[in-house]
């Protein structure tokens, strides 16, 4: 069938969920056989987020195709189980320069460049992509930010215009808030129809309305909504809070919106989607009664973005092990030899946050040294596996100045250095090593065992390796390098093989973790903190 668009805007404030609700859409589309993609517009004029500070925007995901995304894409992959490429993120930096590189090549034959209709047209043009291919029957566009903002404004002309010229082909879901006023005890439509009203000023009329609330929605308020906002009273649906984000595809179904969608783009509604792989998470999720506690010890630990593909793969792991995630997040700057055994000791497990820089850095050495000591299952990711090299190499191996040359450019046993390829790169965005590789596995390692293969492909986000001329001191001395890129022979995984679970990734299994698919080192690692949970309550 000919491929449909559908656009997801939002209003009144931001955060309220514009990707999880895209998601749970697609999940539901998805699960009756349709074929789904999303993408993300974010207006910000950065060209990715890769050079943004977590705090600024949280976790910057990555692609398998090596594209530094919006973290909404580790949404939509959770949710699809397909993975995304730089396709699925387009930010107002990239739209202007290709319109610039266009003007400087002298393809606008000499026109004055202007947003209408070069800025608007080569949005459409980047939402159109996807579709493009013929591979998709719904392409789902998140547009970031709120209605009003004046970065998103040529993104919404860009929509008013496709909408127009796809006619059936094309509608927008509009989230809006409806808040409570609990002095007065009631719920305030108004902030939802200033948000409509601004959306039909730009020519944008909703198709569905969708309603992020903290309280019930009754109907005669509903249809109150429905009527001054000019959409039908069935498509104003709400989205309450609900414990998990899996539960939102479900309560979206509760309301038809799946069926509302297919029927505005005149597609017959036939049947029920196939939910059944997706209940069945949900049942591990409710039936769950016994808590795993993990400690994630990083320096952004105040922010709950910042590792969020890290804390949904905990999760997912969890629950298909049918346990509850008790996550405890210990930050590396306030970590130290007096207080780390009262801060870990109660833990079943503990990770090593990836990031760059040296602040924080001590504390993580700190929290390897005592995990190491006391055989607590420790799982390096990226930079924690950075540490373990390094806190391996001061404590065991004697060396101790050894460092990363990120650290200290002086270290005399630089044992995490520069990548040979990175050492002449002076720009900082996009420029790492970026996207899924493949990582040959020794065989009988824990690793090997947890993937239960000994070829996997995994994605990176780094720019400082292992250095191999140290390797073999560390293999003597029990450390073993048992992962590694079979073209570069770079290393890709250590592990303490006399450990119970110490296992360190250069990559982000994180990453390529789904809720019907979940990254098996991550189901190991809790399985592994299960067992140890166990052994110390004996």
């Amino acid at each position: 069938m000919e491929t449909k668009y559908i656009f997801v805007t939002g209003g009144v404030v931001s955060s309220l969920g514009k990707g999880i609700i895209s998601s749970s859409l697609a999940c539901l589309l998805k699960a009756r056989g349709l074929r789904v993609t999303i993408q993300k517009f974010d207006p910000y004029i950065n060209i990715d987020p890769g050079t943004l500070n977590p705090y600024e925007h949280g976790e910057c995901y990555v692609t398998v195709d090596g594209h530094e995304a919006d973290l909404d894409l580790g949404h939509y992959e959770r949710f699809t189980n397909v993975p995304t490429t730089r396709a699925n993120n387009v930010t107002t930096g990239r739209i202007y320069q290709s319109v610039i590189d266009k003007e400087r090549r002298g393809d606008y034959l000499g026109k004055t460049v202007q947003i209408i209709p070069h800025v608007t047209d080569e949005i459409k043009r980047n939402v159109k992509l996807l579709g493009n291919t013929g591979k998709f029957d719904y392409v789902i566009t998140e547009i970031g930010g709120t209605v009003g903002d004046i970065e998103s404004l040529p993104y919404l002309e860009a929509v008013r215009q496709l909408r127009w010229e796809m006619g059936q082909n094309a509608l927008c879901i509009h989230l809006t808030y409806v808040p409570y006023i609990r002095a007065a005890k009631e719920l305030k439509t108004k902030p939802t129809q200033h948000s409509v009203k601004q959306l039909q000023e730009v020519g944008i009329q909703p198709d569905i309305l969708v309603l992020r609330t903290e309280h019930d929605i009754p109907a005669d308020m509903r249809r109150k909504i429905a009527q001054f906002c000019n959409v039908s009273p069935d498509a104003v649906i709400q989205s309450p809070d609900v414990p998990s984000i899996y539960q939102v595809p479900l309560k979206m179904h509760e309301q038809h919106l799946d069926e509302i969608v297919l029927r505005k783009t005149g597609v017959p509604v036939e049947g029920e989607p196939d939910m059944s792989s997706w209940l069945k998470f949900l049942d591990h999720m409710d039936k769950a009664e016994e808590t795993v506690t993990i400690g994630l010890v990083g320096k952004y630990v105040e922010l709950q973005d910042a590792y969020k593909s890290i804390n949904e793969s905990l999760f997912q792991a969890a629950t298909y092990n049918d346990h509850k995630l008790n996550l405890v997040y210990v930050h590396s700057e306030k970590l130290n030899d007096d207080n780390v055994n009262e801060k870990l000791s109660g833990m079943d497990g503990v990770i090593i946050a990836p990031g760059f820089g040296h602040r924080g850095i001590d504390g993580k050495f700190v929290a390897l040294k005592w995990c190491r000591e006391h055989d607590v299952p420790t799982f390096g990711i990226c930079l924690g596996m950075q540490c373990m090299v390094i806190e391996f190499a001061r404590n065991v191996l004697g060396l101790a100045d050894a460092n990363s040359t990120e650290m200290d450019t002086t270290t005399p046993h630089n044992v995490i250095d520069l990548m040979d390829e990175q050492k002449s790169v002076t720009e900082k965005g996009g420029t790492m090593r970026l996207g899924a590789y493949d990582c040959v596995l020794a065989p009988g390692s824990r690793a090997a065992a947890a993937y239960g293969s000994t070829e996997v492909k995994e994605r990176h986000r780094h720019r400082f390796e292992f250095n191999n001329d140290y390797r073999e001191r560390f293999e003597a001395a029990g450390m073993r390098c048992v992962g590694e890129n079979p073209d570069t022979h770079l290393v890709e995984v250590v592990e303490l093989s006399d450990h119970r679970w110490f296992i360190g990734t250069q990559y982000h299994p994180e990453y390529s973790s789904t809720v019907l698919s979940p990254n098996p080192i991550f189901l190991d690692f809790i399985k592994a903190a299960i067992t140890y949970k166990h052994d110390k309550q004996k």
